[in-house]
């Protein structure tokens, strides 16, 4: 079975942008996960749709990256704007060399990045609240 994940209010960091995104990534996910389950029925057709989907998440990921790249730039937080940087190397890195269909299969590809989304987001919790709430920023 694919990972759904939903939306948990736990998640949320108290900015409008940020949390939409997070929570375009998680409907991307499932959307995957959609298509993981429609495949068992529907063959080649399915599994272009989920080509495009795939590739939909990375789009919408590296925007992300760039949006949160944004809003720490504009800090003092030289080193959660590193970090941040590592992470989306990390990204494209994983999604582009690792995690493809060529190595594993539609299913795995959906669990891969379903856990990683929730991953990032609940570190972007973590460690992105504080920052911008202490900046005033929390309800942009």
């Amino acid at each position: 079975m694919p990972n759904r994940v939903p939306w948990n209010p736990d998640f949320s960091i108290g900015h409008e942008l940020i949390d939409a995104q997070h929570q375009g990534l998680l409907t991307q996910c499932n959307r995957l996960a959609d298509l993981c389950v429609a495949g068992a029925s529907d063959g080649d057709e399915s599994g272009g749709r989920f080509d495009q989907a795939c590739d939909d998440l990375k789009a919408l990921v590296r925007r992300h990256f760039a949006t949160e790249a944004a809003l720490l730039a504009g800090g003092d937080c030289a080193d959660e704007l590193e970090d941040q940087r590592i992470e989306g190397d990390e990204f494209e890195y994983l999604a582009g060399e690792i995690a493809t269909a060529e190595n594993f299969d539609r299913l795995e590809l959906q669990r891969f990045l379903a856990l990683w989304c929730v991953g990032h987001i609940t570190g972007s919790a973590e460690r992105q609240r504080a920052f911008l709430v202490a900046r005033g920023a929390a309800s942009d």
